[in-house]
């Protein structure tokens, strides 16, 4: 028995965002969101799942949303690559769905809250060691809460470290199988007994997806591993070239800052010390200068090489252009 691993955006969305998934989200929001006394009974799966067109597979991205019997929205996401611009988006979602809930001339009392709830299979906040965050609009000073209509709620997955044995609450549950569910042979006795989980169960088990589906599947995860293995070499190449050309840099003006401060400094501390003073403080610049160029050519990098892969994988042009950023110009050049 093999089930999808629902960490990505498609199988995330089939497995929460179906029409016959209300009691999954149902038993999913109430154990991953405090609604401080409230319990979610019903609601409403807005923009439910479809199956995607496998030629322009990133149209068919899209976050689970619901409307729950409070008349509370809640944007639920998926996210397995930290890319550029994500944080802003995040928030960006969140205002938008609070904002366009009224047209003109609409009294603002009408505005019902928006629960952004993010799930990372990456760490966003590295100072914290918890695996869920959350973040509201405060008053700086007093910590007094404004409305708490926008709620950012965060679950980091490679924070949670728990194992099927030590599954207490349903909340532990529920990550387990966020976290897990792909790796999975059976179903687990602790994991069946919730009958929600195990109704998502019954849905990630690939031996009930079409071809279709399981083509979609396949190919984004093939895509995502693309993209982690790019991120990654970019990196490398971009802190070992940082390093080297900022090590030369970093000498030269290093040696020149040093003769300056050496000169001010007068007699007393001598030309030698100038020179070392300078030196150091060249060397700190030069690496600073060195990994942000890097970095940046390493970005550059990364997208050549994406663009090569896609079209091994045969993904159109168009499609190219805009996983990448390149011009149809730099596309033409790219052998």
């Amino acid at each position: 028995m093999r089930f999808l691993d629902v960490k990505t955006d498609f199988a995330f969305k089939k497995v929460f965002g179906s029409d016959g998934s209300k009691d999954i989200l149902i038993s999913f929001i109430n154990a991953v969101v405090d609604f401080e006394g409230h319990h979610v009974e019903s609601l409403e799966i807005l923009d439910p799942y479809q199956i995607p067109l496998l030629a322009g597979m990133k149209d068919s991205y899209v976050d689970v949303k619901a409307r729950l019997d409070c008349g509370t929205q809640v944007i639920i996401e998926m996210q397995v690559l930290n890319m550029e611009g994500f944080e802003q988006r995040i928030l960006y979602n969140a205002a938008k769905s609070y904002s366009t809930q009224i047209v003109r001339g609409e009294e603002y009392a009408s505005l019902m809250p928006v629960v952004a709830l993010t799930i990372t299979d990456f760490i966003m906040f590295s100072d914290l060691p918890e695996v869920r965050s959350e973040y509201r609009m405060k008053e700086v000073k007093h910590m007094r809460e404004y409305n708490g209509d926008i709620r950012l709620i965060f679950y980091e997955l490679p924070k949670f470290k728990k194992t099927i044995e030590e599954l207490e609450t349903l909340e532990d549950k529920w990550l387990f199988f966020v976290q897990g569910a792909g790796s999975l042979e059976i179903k687990p006795v602790t994991l069946s007994a919730v009958p929600e989980i195990d109704h998502a169960l019954e849905i990630a088990n690939e031996a009930g997806l079409t071809c279709a589906e399981l083509e979609a599947q396949h190919k984004r995860k093939d895509f995502i591993m693309l993209q982690r293995g790019s991120i990654k070499k970019a990196k490398k190449d971009g802190r070992a070239e940082g390093h080297g050309e900022g090590h030369e840099e970093g000498l030269t003006e290093g040696l020149e800052i040093g003769l300056e401060k050496g000169r001010k400094e007068g007699l007393e501390i001598g030309l030698e010390k100038g020179r070392e003073v300078g030196l150091t403080e060249g060397l700190e610049k030069g690496h600073e200068v060195g990994l942000t160029e890097g970095l940046e050519k390493g970005r550059e990098k990364e997208r050549v090489l994406i663009a090569k892969r896609l079209k091994v994988l045969g993904f159109a042009s168009n499609e190219i252009v805009k996983a990448t950023g390149l011009s149809e110009t730099d596309l033409l050049q790219i052998k």
